[in-house]
């Protein structure tokens, strides 16, 4: 059995204040007595946790404040976002950290899995094989074998069992939240969009950091019912003629904002997001029906990522959600040394240019001092659409 934390270390706007709203309520969750694991990646199942009881709260980092200190071990050449979340684990300055219990790692990335080496020293981590294929029975099978280690671990550490009808249940509550989450952004289908795609990737990111289920879809579904009566009474927060732009890429939240900032007050409107933020972890749903450890399997294997190869599945759904919110161009956001998503960028640019899609990519990593450059990118952008 582990040993919980439960003491803070010394040293809307509901939902764009959600994740520092949410280090309360992490103390809460702690004083109660619950087990919090903090997970770092999209293919992570959080079903596992809700079945056991537990809080599951998402650890990626989105701030440079804590880099120097990570870059005081770590390369500085390294992905803002790994160099941003080590520093928060080693200066104890994210309750989310600090909190958890137990903390899922993924091999997505070589710099995650060689950073997760060193969160072991301090934290309980516990790290899942994640193939590169999707489509192979070998891949597969290796998947679900990770997911039952990964239920066996939870059950070890935390005294518990997990149950095949606890599993069937927290999926779901999981799709719940899924199919709300695609009902907020999917209004943004509308001509012009109910809201900016600030106020839409607020809502998105935030909706991670709200612990209790039955508030959370209660709130989110309240964010949808004001979006539509706010816009069936005319209220129009943005023009017509807004360019209406897709955003693809690296994860987004906290300091990338930036990227939709420079985007809308260039003139154009965010009307979706194909990252993990977005639609790629709500598009679709889990089955509920048969062996519900193979359905979570089959399902987080599914996502389209740029780690995958081939990554077939980020192609359809970036291609479909062209269609679908009649998008007038696409940017890409890659954050500095994210090898794979910059690797990748080139595949979809030609993808694009085939479908008659004008296509930018912006580098960028956790600091503010780019702003300057992204905003001329971005406006000559929308200029030219």
């Amino acid at each position: 059995m582990i040993q919980m934390k439960t003491e803070l270390p010394q040293i809307f706007e509901s939902f764009a204040e959600a994740r520092q709203n949410g280090f309360l309520a992490m103390k809460k969750i702690k004083d109660s007595g619950k087990g919090v694991v903090g997970q770092f990646c999209t293919y992570t199942p959080q079903e596992i946790f809700t079945a056991a009881g537990l809080v599951c709260v998402g650890l990626c980092s989105t701030s440079d404040e804590t880099i120097p200190a990570a870059e005081k071990v770590l390369p500085s050449n390294l992905c803002p976002l790994i160099k941003s979340s080590y520093g928060f684990a080693i200066t104890d300055k994210c309750p989310y950290m600090y909190f958890s219990d137990l903390v899922v790692g993924e091999t997505t990335c070589d710099g995650k899995v060689k950073m997760y080496e060193l969160l072991a020293k301090i934290k309980n981590v516990h790290i899942l094989e994640l193939p590169r294929r999707q489509d192979t029975p070998e891949a597969k099978a290796l998947w679900r074998a990770e997911l039952v280690r990964l239920r066996e671990r939870v059950e070890k550490d935390f005294g518990v069992t997990i149950t095949d009808d606890n599993l069937r249940d927290a999926i779901r509550r999981r799709n719940v939240e899924r199919r709300l989450l695609k009902e907020l952004y999917e209004l943004s289908q509308m001509t012009p969009p109910p809201i900016t795609g600030l106020r839409q990737l607020q809502i998105l990111f935030g909706a991670q950091f709200k612990f209790d289920w039955h508030e959370k879809v209660a709130e989110i579904q309240r964010a949808i019912d004001s979006i539509r009566e706010a816009y069936e009474a005319g209220e129009r927060p943005v023009s017509e003629a807004a360019p209406r732009i897709l955003i693809t890429g690296c994860p987004m939240g906290g300091v990338t904002e930036k990227i939709v900032k420079v985007i809308e007050e260039a003139g154009a409107v965010v009307v979706a997001f194909e990252n993990c933020t977005g639609a790629k972890q709500m598009d679709r749903q889990c089955r509920e029906e048969g062996d519900p450890l193979t359905n979570l399997a089959d399902h987080y294997l599914q996502i389209g990522c740029s780690v995958m190869t081939p990554d077939n599945n980020r192609f359809e759904l970036l291609g479909r959600l062209c269609k679908q919110f009649q998008v007038d161009g696409v940017v890409e956001m890659t954050l500095q040394a994210c090898h794979t998503y910059a690797i990748e960028s080139h595949s979809i640019k030609t993808f694009l240019q085939e479908k008659g899609i004008p296509y930018l990519q912006l580098e960028t990593d956790y600091g503010t001092a780019d702003i300057g450059q992204l905003s001329t990118r971005a406006g000559a952008f929308v200029e030219m659409l």
